[in-house]
């Protein structure tokens, strides 16, 4: 009778398993696609902080040749 139940639970471990499996693939792809977007906002971030810099570091110059 034991081994009956063992089986049983083989098979829901296993059923669980291919659902698990085919969850992941589609999370993989997600996650990629996130991975993408965050490194394009951190580089218009970067961007945006390095012109500011630029353009406060110019002005403080200016002001000062002036």
């Amino acid at each position: 009778m034991t081994n009956k139940y063992s089986d049983f639970n083989k098979d829901i471990s296993s059923s669980e398993n291919i659902d698990s499996n085919q969850i992941k693939t589609t999370d993989v792809n997600i996650l990629l696609n996130r991975v993408r977007l965050d490194k394009k906002k951190t580089l218009k971030k970067n961007m945006l902080v390095s012109l500011l810099l630029v353009g406060l570091v110019s002005s403080i110059t200016i002001l000062f040749i002036i």
